[in-house]
């Protein structure tokens, strides 16, 4: 079943995350997964978060896919650009539904 990673984050150092962003788009996609969508803040609509500058969604073809793309060791190398690159990052997972039924108890 596929899984959407929400990341929000912050750019602190452009160079070590234009390294990452360089290489991430094959490799995210060589382990199963694709951005759908890649986004800049512009408002605060309603929330406690404090706003985050870059929003990257990413689909994954199931949970393994994602973990599989964490955790390959030839690419432990380019995990630190992300990392060194960024602050206040949130990575939440998200489980994909084709409605919300599941959600409100509903059948």
């Amino acid at each position: 079943m596929s899984v959407y990673a929400l990341n929000l984050f912050d750019i602190t150092d452009p160079d070590e995350y234009l390294a990452y962003s360089r290489r991430s788009p094959q490799e995210v996609a060589k382990h199963g997964g694709r951005v759908v969508a890649l986004g800049r803040f512009a408002d605060a609509i309603a929330g406690d978060i404090s706003p985050r500058t870059v929003l990257v969604l990413v689909e994954w073809d199931s949970r393994a896919a994602f973990d599989n793309y964490c955790n390959d060791p030839e690419l432990a190398d380019l995990h630190p650009h992300r990392e060194n690159g960024t602050s206040s990052y949130i990575w939440h997972l998200f489980d994909r539904l084709d409605d919300l039924r599941p959600l409100l108890k509903l059948v």
